[in-house]
């Protein structure tokens, strides 16, 4: 059964949730009426009427002045509220600062949310080039830059063939990504332990990601090092791949709240 109508009024719940995504990927410049049409495939009248919905009830707020729309009070409470459950941000930050600091490059934790994943943390490192491809609230599908390409890599076999099957990635992020080339970089990735992002995204931009796993055994999170291609030489990719292993491992030592070794 389809779950958009498998009960009264799960399509405008649905709806509702691909509009509040729409907007949180445009915090906190705000993003228009059309964008969040283009962005949702919704009527652009639709939109209107949910946006105007959400503001009434606090989710979304609108500056009438640019005619932007962004996320509510309400979506601060209730975050606010969710973090102690989901947020790792402050046990992860160290982390993501010594990848910052070891390698000179930008570092970042991205958390798996369905069938996406969005960056949390971003911490520049001292190499005056950076690329900003990735930060804070950015979404990317899973199999889509490295963090993303960690977490698909680790999920179990079935799991993995499915969102393959199920997605066409080229359709939206060029044709690097189709399936057969998906799988090929899935495959590395299992056997390297960390995922290569090539520039796919944005010509000259390099990523590299490994997979945090959850209690249960789960990809959950990434920690991932972004930079300019001259970067991430095949000579340093080794380098580079320890160093996240080494801080993924960690951290997900602690989220199990087993023992780890010093930060470094």
């Amino acid at each position: 059964m389809d779950m958009n109508t498998s009960f009264p009024g799960a399509q405008v719940v649905g709806r509702m949730a691909a509009v509040l995504r729409a907007v949180s990927t445009a915090m906190p410049r705000g993003i228009s009426t059309a964008e969040v049409a283009r962005g949702t495939g919704l009527a652009r009248p639709t939109v209107h009427r949910l946006l105007a919905a959400l503001t009434a009830e606090g989710f979304c707020d609108h500056d009438n002045k640019a005619g932007l729309w962004m996320l509510g009070p309400e979506m601060y409470l209730m975050g606010t509220v969710a973090a102690e459950r989901y947020d790792i941000t402050d046990i992860a930050r160290p982390h993501v600062a010594a990848l910052a600091d070891a390698t000179g490059e930008s570092a970042f934790l991205s958390v798996r949310r369905g069938e996406e994943t969005v960056c949390l943390l971003r911490q520049d490192g001292s190499f005056p080039i950076r690329s900003f491809v990735l930060y804070e609230g950015k979404r990317f599908p899973l199999g889509v830059a490295s963090a993303g390409l960690a977490i698909l890599s680790f999920l179990p076999e079935k799991a993995i063939e499915r969102y393959v099957e199920g997605h066409d990635l080229a359709e939206g992020h060029g044709s690097e990504h189709s399936q057969e080339l998906l799988r090929h970089r899935i495959a590395q990735t299992r056997e390297r332990g960390w995922a290569v992002n090539p520039g796919l995204i944005v010509e000259g931009s390099w990523g590299m990601g490994a997979a945090v796993f959850d209690t249960a055994g789960q990809p959950a999170w990434a920690l991932s090092l972004t930079g300019i291609e001259s970067r991430f030489t095949e000579e340093r990719q080794p380098e580079l791949g320890r160093l996240l292993l080494h801080h993924a491992h960690e951290l997900s030592k602690k989220l199990r709240g087993e023992q780890v070794v010093a930060t470094r």
